[in-house]
């Protein structure tokens, strides 16, 4: 039996950069994400985000980016969803 995918919606809290080297080539971005809950304000479906966070009311996700392009694709306040699919 194949485990089933599950769909987090997170979005980000924080972006902190930091720099490595003597110039800007090397930068990455600890990117932190909290679940939303039912009155999250950056999304316009409250009934998704009351349904969502009825069963996960409390998380945190942070991961460090280094490719910049993934960086600044995550723009704080905004919600993203998380796909969980097992591997094989």
């Amino acid at each position: 039996m194949t485990a089933p995918t599950v769909r987090a919606k997170f979005f980000v809290t924080n972006k902190n950069y930091h720099h490595s080297g003597h110039d800007d080539t090397n930068q990455s971005a600890e990117i932190s994400f909290a679940p939303v809950f039912g009155s999250y304000a950056g999304n316009k479906d409250k009934e998704e985000n009351l349904q969502w966070s009825k069963y996960t009311p409390h998380g945190e996700l942070k991961m460090t980016v280094t490719n910049p392009v993934a960086i600044e694709a995550f723009e704080l306040g905004k919600a993203y969803y998380l796909d969980f699919t097992p591997c094989d």
